[in-house]
């Protein structure tokens, strides 16, 4: 991969320098997982920060009696990991591939000296983990608004972050309703009645892989009825 479709393709790396992006390249280590496989531990000591090549992940956190629940949904392009390694403390959740899925890690201490080398990578990485914290904030905002609206909103940040265009509209793994449900804070039979109901309607359409927004627009809307 040259520095250029790496850039494009990590919006963590759009301003960093191209010496910067030849120097994580000549160190990165590719990884794949099979769906299903859990990538990262638990309680595991951070080692390195991991990029999404291609492909979808959940994080989740144990919730006791070996109960889990998903916390976040991440797609290519986007990036975990960096919070151990930055805090030098070990992990507070795993990470597990929802599909067949292609990584690029970086080691932490070759992380964090190319963070300090590279100003711009820098700060563009604190103004992504301040993005994650906005919309950790803005879910626990409409926590109270019905189901709905919380999956439409879910949906649209989905999305919106990782979607492919195609010639149907933007196009989504079908993410299993149980953790649709944990970070949309419903219900999975909730899940299931309202993408049906929004299936009826010619907005959406599923199969097993993929959801497909038709109607995009109109799940904008929805979604801004506060």
């Amino acid at each position: 991969m040259d520095t250029k479709a790496f850039s494009e393709l990590f919006p963590l790396f759009s301003n960093a320098s191209p010496e910067t992006i030849e120097s994580l390249l000549s160190i990165t280590t590719e990884h794949e997982y099979p769906i299903g496989r859990t990538v990262l531990m638990e309680d595991s000591w951070g080692n390195a920060v991991y990029f999404i090549q291609s492909g979808w992940v959940k994080v989740r956190r144990l919730t006791g009696d070996d109960k889990t629940m998903t916390l976040a949904i991440l797609g290519q392009g986007d990036f975990f990991g960096e919070m151990a390694i930055l805090d030098e403390s070990p992990r507070s959740t795993d990470v597990v591939a929802l599909s067949q899925v292609k990584l690029l890690s970086v080691s932490a201490q070759r992380f964090i000296q190319t963070l300090f080398r590279d100003h711009q990578l820098h700060h563009k990485m604190l103004q992504l983990m301040v993005r994650r914290l906005r919309n950790s904030n803005a879910r626990f905002q409409f926590r109270k608004q019905p189901p709905a609206l919380k999956l439409a909103k879910t949906l649209i940040l989905l999305a919106e972050s990782y979607g492919r265009p195609t010639d149907q509209g933007v196009e989504i793994i079908n993410i299993p309703p149980v953790d649709l449900a944990d970070v949309a804070d419903i219900t999975p039979k909730e899940v299931q009645i309202i993408l049906t109901k929004l299936q009826s309607k010619g907005w959406l359409e599923m199969d097993d892989a993929t959801i497909h927004f038709i109607n995009f627009k109109q799940l904008t809307n929805l979604a801004g009825r506060a």
